[in-house]
């Protein structure tokens, strides 16, 4: 790299060292295969270059003895000399690969937030929607793409009519169904799929299976001033003076395909064939770095965010609709060790009867302090209840509590299942860009 800086003859002797060690790698893997008279040749090269570089030949001397040296390497060298630029590659990427997954297995692993269970301290996949005639250009697109992993998602109207939206019987939320996809064209997932229906044709649209935006996407283009589009459903409904549609729909939320009834609510809105129902970017989790060694020296204390694995966390809620364990990693923050009673009373969390403390989280949720909406009453911590750590285990509660499923849903963390601490928040390129909180 800083040949420039060498003398001519300091360059020679370099190349003629790099020579040496080229003509001995032959030697040793090919002696068995080269006939009698190619060593001969081959230690004869070696030999002669070696005593010019130790009696201080003049590099012409040394570039005579280099050639003389190549020649020989290049009739005896097989696939190990000359190699091509393939080859070269294949070994550059094998290094890479290793020393990659060696930084990953014991010092630091990349870690992408799913969700939005520890909102606003790190986020998960969220929606961005546009006004029609707001939508960013290619290039804008592509510019939103590389800063902050945004994908454009648009409902086009299939024909004249009003909009609407199946939502499940007996439940307030939008129907989907589960569907098989591609990440980057190549990796299988899976994706939720929405449908919405004009003059009885079907719009379609598929999103990511853990975001769980779409309904804030329908806040966005519908609310109508009221808060959210749910707000003005029976408003809407009435006004319409027509009963609403029902009918059956495929659905699959993980468990298998079934049929459900779902419910088709007008929207409030009436568009034209070929119109934009709907424009929104999903975007990115946070992405970052793991500390996978930290905790293998210390114990993890409350308040910090730690990542842990989730396949010896027994629990019903901790498997899918199928009942298959979830193997995967989570991201929490930690209120309680072994041996720590834990209560709620929303909105404060207590640790042995006194407001936890240790990180500002805490004190933000207690006091409601917004974007924080504090700790809420529910399953294990419903009201009145207390929870008592055991041995070797971990309490374990999102930032976002009215919508994190956390210890009050599957109960403790294994303490040898924990991975590391968030260490650095490496994209999307935002504000929260840098050391992870």
């Amino acid at each position: 790299m800083f040949d420039f800086l060498y003398s001519e003859e300091k360059k020679v002797r370099g190349h003629a060292g790099n020579w040496l060690e080229v003509a001995e790698r032959v030697y040793h893997f090919r002696r068995d295969l080269l006939t009698p008279a190619q060593l001969q040749q081959l230690e004869e090269a070696r030999r002669d270059l070696k005593k010019m570089t130790k009696d201080g030949s003049k590099a012409p001397a040394l570039r005579a003895g280099i050639e003389r040296l190549e020649k020989v390497v290049r009739a005896c060298g097989g696939r190990h000399y000359p190699v091509s630029s393939t080859v070269e590659n294949v070994e550059f990427f094998l290094v890479a690969a290793i020393v990659i997954l060696g930084l990953r297995a014991y010092f630091v692993q990349p870690f992408k937030i799913p969700t939005n269970s520890m909102w606003p301290t790190y986020y998960g996949m969220t929606e961005e929607s546009f006004a029609p005639g707001a939508e960013p250009g290619p290039f804008g697109r592509l510019g939103r793409l590389v800063g902050f992993g945004a994908v454009n998602h648009t409902m086009i109207a299939p024909a004249d009519g009003e909009v609407l939206v199946p939502i499940f019987e007996n439940s307030p939320f939008v129907a989907y169904s589960q569907k098989p996809g591609r990440t980057l064209y190549v990796f299988p997932t899976v994706n939720r799929e929405y449908t919405l229906m004009v003059d009885g044709e079907p719009v379609r649209v598929q999103v990511p299976a853990d975001f769980s935006g779409f309904d804030a996407a329908l806040d966005d283009q519908f609310g109508q001033g009221r808060g959210t589009w749910r707000a003005g459903l029976k408003e809407r409904i009435e006004k319409s003076g027509r009963p609403v549609e029902s009918s059956i729909m495929n659905v699959d939320a993980g468990s298998g395909e079934r049929q459900a009834r779902v419910y088709w609510v007008p929207l409030g809105k009436t568009v034209h064939k070929g119109e934009r129902i709907l424009s929104f970017d999903v975007m990115t989790g946070d992405l970052l770095f793991v500390d996978r060694v930290t905790y293998n020296f210390f114990q993890p204390k409350i308040g910090q965010g730690f990542v842990f694995k989730t396949e010896n966390i027994h629990s019903p809620q901790m498997e899918r609709p199928a009942g298959v364990q979830i193997k995967s990693y989570y991201i929490k923050r930690l209120v309680g060790v072994p041996g720590d009673t834990l209560e709620v009373k929303s909105p404060v969390l207590l640790r042995n009867g006194k407001p936890i403390e240790g990180a500002e989280a805490f004190r933000k949720n207690a006091e409601r302090q917004a974007p924080y909406t504090g700790y809420t009453n529910t399953h294990d911590l419903d009201a009145g209840l207390t929870v008592t750590v055991p041995d070797h285990a971990f309490y374990a509660m999102g930032d976002n509590s009215s919508i994190s499923a956390d210890s009050r849903y599957w109960g403790f963390v294994p303490d040898k299942e924990v991975v590391g601490r968030p260490l650095f928040i490496y994209y999307p390129l935002t504000s929260r860009w840098g050391p992870a909180r």
